[in-house]
């Protein structure tokens, strides 16, 4: 398994994981397989979407916290409980196929972390699995 940590820099963004999952990938040698990302928190996700337009991921922000008001009929004390809901409904994982030494993705599509509860330090693994 392999670990990069990555700092966000607000409560709520997506951060574009592409290149660093490029460098991972190359570093591991592997042309054909399987890339399992994840991320061990309860307030942050992953998800792949649209990187051409930066108003699709303002977007997506904007309507889960239009879902998920940060201010709600909460009883977790530490005040983000918006941001566990989210994260739940994005989720922590993602699967990538490996051809030809890089991930494949759609056209438009890129990797990103969702951070819902920052701006932290948060820590990413990644484990590859050849075919």
């Amino acid at each position: 398994m392999i670990r990069r940590n990555l700092s966000t820099p607000s409560r709520e963004c997506m951060v574009a994981l592409d290149a660093l999952i490029q460098e991972i990938i190359a570093t591991s040698g592997v042309k054909e397989g399987i890339c399992t990302i994840f991320v061990p928190h309860t307030t942050a996700a992953l998800t792949i979407n649209e990187n051409a337009d930066p108003d699709v991921q303002r977007d997506i922000l904007s309507h889960l916290r239009t879902i998920i008001p940060k201010r709600g009929d909460f009883h977790h004390s530490e005040g983000n409980s918006d941001a566990h809901i989210k994260s739940i409904l994005v989720g922590p994982s993602l699967s990538l196929i490996i051809s030809e030494g890089k991930a494949h993705l759609g056209t438009w599509q890129s990797v990103f972390l969702c951070e819902f509860d920052g701006p932290r330090t948060r820590e990413v693994w990644f484990q590859i699995v050849p075919c």
